[in-house]
């Protein structure tokens, strides 16, 4: 490999240069990072509009200061709603919980305080924001920091609370479907 500015020769297509045409479409992207298995959970904002949402894309990000970090599309109404309240809650769903996630990522559903009237929730202690009832575990979080992430803003969370649930299998997203991880005893 030629280092630019050292040798004299021409610098080795970069690794973009070498990929064929038409490999960043938005559907190639999607079936390459849906290999990733992830958990999924429900993102939620309080307030005079409560507001909820499906999400992939949630993870630890410290445990000293404890920070969590979502990313989450520009036009999405959750978007609003967090930047609005400086807070949200993370219920990290079960394995028994498809319908909850299918009901959040539903865009027909309805909206504000009725958006709740499908699932069994409360306002966690802190936020106010919604907790999703029957959770694996859940965490309140003042917003820290956001973040450019292209067509998404990533909103990092400092934890104020959290809890867990009972025992039991969590929810996964993967290849475009969800699927049911059982708890077993760590190896």
């Amino acid at each position: 490999m030629s280092v630019i500015g050292t040798t004299g020769l021409d610098p080795e297509p970069t690794l973009r240069d070498r990929l064929p045409s038409g490999l960043h479409a938005p559907a190639d992207l999607r079936s390459c990072f849906g290999m990733f298995a992830t958990g999924i959970t429900v993102v939620a904002a309080g307030g005079p509009n409560p507001c909820g949402m499906t999400a992939n894309s949630f993870t630890s990000v410290s445990l000293d200061p404890p920070l969590v970090l979502v990313c989450i599309v520009h036009d999405a109404a959750m978007h609003k709603a967090i930047l609005g309240e400086g807070s949200f809650a993370i219920s990290v769903l079960a394995a028994h919980q498809e319908p909850v996630a299918r009901h959040f990522a539903n865009r027909d559903r309805p909206r504000g305080e009725r958006e709740f009237e499908a699932v069994r929730w409360q306002p966690g202690p802190v936020t106010g924001a919604p907790v999703v009832a029957d959770t694996l575990a859940w965490i309140e979080c003042g917003l820290a920091a956001v973040y450019d992430g292209g067509d998404h803003s990533i909103f990092v969370g400092s934890v104020l609370d959290m809890g867990k649930g009972g025992a039991g299998d969590a929810l996964l997203f993967f290849r475009g479907g969800y699927h049911r991880l059982e708890a077993g005893t760590p190896k």
